[in-house]
């Protein structure tokens, strides 16, 4: 395998360590500004679709999405060309943030529609959200519902998941042979079976409770599927490299 870094990813990864590691230096936080925000959340922005691609939670959520952006993206880099595989991997990050919004605001209304029927204002139910404080007497939702409803207003999205599901997808419909293997199944597996099972498994824990860690399953299946529509796109219109 060729370990050489090309041009557009060795700049992306550059760009993702130095948005890791500034914060930390220069003691500032710049999730409130970068990260992807709930849309009616007060600290939401447009530019943030684009922005949380670059922001990470720890180091081995940088660590284990720059290995799979190098991992599968290079051989798509070699083969579309710098400024094709860049608008992929933008587009795909877009669109997986736009997913993950748009799911979350199912949810989100769904609880906030069953507070309206109960007789609460948009007022009472913004100080709900703000404080995080409710009369469990007058609202008989279970806490958990509360909670979640809660945390989809307040928790920012960060990393770059969904871009490099995004990248595994395109990766699996070029490279479809290739030998890839699960950390906790360290058995080669061709990528035509392996990104199916992961994907599969990201749908599951995203529609269940069986998640572990505060894990944006929909912004990996979104990253996938704007993957899959786009490369699938490409591969059969034969489009040329974009140097």
């Amino acid at each position: 395998m060729n370990t050489k870094l090309t041009e557009a990813i060795k700049h992306l990864i550059i760009v993702n360590v130095i948005l890791f590691v500034a914060p930390q230096l220069l003691k500032m936080d710049f999730t409130n500004i970068l990260a992807l925000h709930f849309p009616q959340n007060e600290h939401f922005g447009f530019w943030q679709y684009v922005t949380h691609m670059f922001m990470h939670g720890s180091f081995p959520h940088l660590l284990f999405n720059m290995y799979g952006l190098w991992a599968f993206g290079t051989p798509l880099e070699k083969m579309w060309g710098r400024n094709k595989f860049l608008f992929f991997y933008f587009s795909v990050g877009i669109g997986a943030g736009l997913i993950y919004s748009l799911v979350n605001y199912y949810q989100f209304n769904g609880v906030y529609q069953q507070l309206v029927e109960l007789g609460l204002s948009s007022t009472e139910i913004q100080h709900i959200l703000n404080s995080g404080q409710y009369n469990d007497s007058i609202i008989p939702l279970s806490n958990k519902e509360m909670s979640e409803f809660y945390s989809l207003y307040h928790t920012p999205a960060v990393g770059a998941s969904g871009a490099v599901y995004g990248v595994l997808v395109a990766f699996g419909m070029y490279f479809k042979d290739a030998k890839l293997a699960l950390i906790f199944l360290p058995i080669p597996i061709a990528a035509k079976y392996f990104i199916p099972l992961i994907l599969v498994g990201d749908l599951f824990f995203g529609m269940t409770r069986y998640s572990i860690g505060n894990i944006a399953h929909f912004a990996h299946i979104g990253g996938a599927l704007i993957g899959f529509l786009l490369a699938w796109y490409w591969k059969n219109n034969q489009f040329k490299r974009w140097n």
